[in-house]
């Protein structure tokens, strides 16, 4: 390969928009997210080392840094130790790259590459030189009155024949011996704790970070440089380990706002998802609505159609000491990809043919606390309702969930500010809240989002956005059938739920 051979430049935005530059043609694309806008780039790359008949070189940039690789016309891509960083690199990715993943691998193999903190005061302060024989100090000896020296017991150790002077100096008593340290004993009774407090255990463990595995980060990592994760994947793994939590004894979240097509049903739904997929087992949607609740219809059906109806006859039998978690399976129904259960209201029915009071609320609730750790409720619009208030007196986090619309924005405001005006429990919750805010308008703008997150972050502990996603306009929702960007969202909207249990 020609020295002289121009450089490929890469660019691939978060976006999933991409330009390549190659001898002088610029390629510009947008694919459906970074990842593949990444891969379309490693394929048009690949394409040109395949009419050249030998690898390229080429210098990817993205947002975290800028990186030299090799692609060869099979698709291969190794790190180039060959390229310096392009002249077209930030200054601030540069100075990110101080530790290159491609010139410092000598312990690829052990070590995640971090990025190196400097100062202003380490690179310009000179190390201090050391004591040298001529240079050092000579300590200076204790001088001893001579009626001290005849008090004082000769030393026992035998010393070696030699000059008058050494003879004279190891007949006196050692001054460096004269005044001992003092040894301090902690009493006995102290004795066994102040050890244990000066020791440091043994079964002391620093967490040892995991390698990148997304963007060129993880490109780098698989390729078998170990690079460390930047900030985005360590924000989605702090997210991961928050859902992934189990805390001692159940807990409820009741998701609520007054208006009908708030986005009530898709948020029990996918939170639901998110705590079971990555908590595992033990997670309940539960439909608490009178009025034609509709979260059987966007869910699977298992092989019966029993409803909440069916299970309050058995409530019983299900809290007494023979019965079993398999019994539940009767009127539940499994959800095979995303691994909750759900509790169908019966929507085919008037709602004064199927009233549900304060103490049928009372007896589902104590057999969903028997047999799952965490149980979603999915609530009704009517806020005077027995069944909806007594949900309330069983919740330990509420969700408030709307859209950009106005109506519905307004419906959930009000309905936290009434509750914070209720009792001492209603207060706390209110004030514990978390706002999922829905695109759930495809013509509906970032703007019009980002206003409705601003006008409840006033009223809300936490606030989670949800950008629009075709799977979550009809029909069953699942989690897999997201796009990447929505499921992050739901992911982040699930980790500021977990933060309030």
């Amino acid at each position: 390969m020609s020295t002289t051979e121009e450089l490929i430049e890469a660019t691939v935005n978060k976006d999933g928009t991409a330009t390549v530059s190659i001898q002088g043609t610029i390629h510009e694309f947008t694919a459906t997210s970074e990842a593949a806008a990444r891969a379309q780039t490693v394929e048009l790359v690949s394409k040109h080392a395949t009419e050249r008949g030998t690898a390229v070189r080429a210098v990817m940039h993205d947002a975290q840094g800028s990186w030299p690789v090799k692609v060869h016309p099979d698709g291969t891509v190794e790190p180039d130790t060959t390229t310096p960083p392009a002249s077209s690199e930030k200054p601030a990715a540069r100075r990110r790259r101080v530790d290159s993943p491609v010139t410092h691998v000598a312990n690829a193999e052990t070590a995640v590459i971090e990025e190196p903190a400097m100062s202003e005061e380490s690179t310009t302060a000179a190390p201090e030189r050391p004591a040298t024989a001529e240079t050092a100090p000579e300590p200076e000896k204790p001088a001893m009155e001579p009626a001290q020296a005849a008090d004082k017991p000769q030393s026992a150790t035998p010393v070696p024949a030699g000059p008058s002077s050494a003879t004279a100096k190891a007949q006196q008593p050692n001054p460096f011996a004269q005044k001992p340290q003092p040894h301090t004993v902690p009493a006995p009774d102290e004795a066994p704790a102040t050890r244990r407090e000066a020791r440091q255990s043994f079964l002391t463990q620093e967490q040892v970070e995991e390698p990148a595995t997304q963007g060129w980060r993880g490109t780098m990592t698989r390729l078998g440089i170990r690079m460390a994760p930047n900030e985005d994947e360590r924000a989605e793994r702090a997210d991961v380990q928050a859902v992934s939590q189990h805390w001692p004894g159940p807990r409820t979240i009741a998701i609520v706002n007054g208006k009908g097509g708030a986005g009530k049903t898709p948020t029990t739904v996918l939170l639901s998802a998110i705590f079971a997929r990555y908590g595992g087992a033990g997670v309940l949607a539960w439909d608490n609505n009178q009025t034609r609740g509709t979260l059987g219809w966007r869910t699977e059906q298992g092989p019966h159609e029993a409803t909440l109806l069916e299970l309050l006859p058995e409530s019983e039998k299900l809290l007494g000491t023979g019965a079993q978690s398999a019994d539940l399976a009767h009127f539940v129904h499994h959800q095979t990809r995303d691994r909750f259960d759900v509790l169908r209201s019966k929507p085919m029915e008037l709602a004064s043919a199927q009233r549900v009071d304060a103490a049928d609320v009372d007896a589902i609730h104590r057999v969903a606390s028997k047999y799952y750790r965490l149980i979603f409720i999915d609530s009704g619009n009517d806020e005077s309702d027995p069944m909806w208030r007594r949900m309330i007196d069983h919740t330990d986090q509420l969700v408030v969930a709307t859209t950009t619309r106005d109506d519905h924005a307004e419906a959930g405001a009000l309905l936290l500010e009434a509750l914070a005006q209720q009792n001492d429990k209603a207060h706390a919750l209110a004030q514990n809240a978390v706002a999922v805010v829905t695109q759930a308008d495809s013509k509906a703008t970032a703007a019009d989002v980002q206003r409705v997150a601003d006008g409840y972050k006033t009223l809300a502990r936490d606030v989670a956005t949800i950008p629009f996603d075709p799977a979550m306009v009809d029909g069953i929702l699942r989690y897999d059938a997201l796009r990447p960007a929505t499921q992050r969202a739901w992911l982040a909207a699930g980790a500021a739920v977990a933060r309030g249990l």
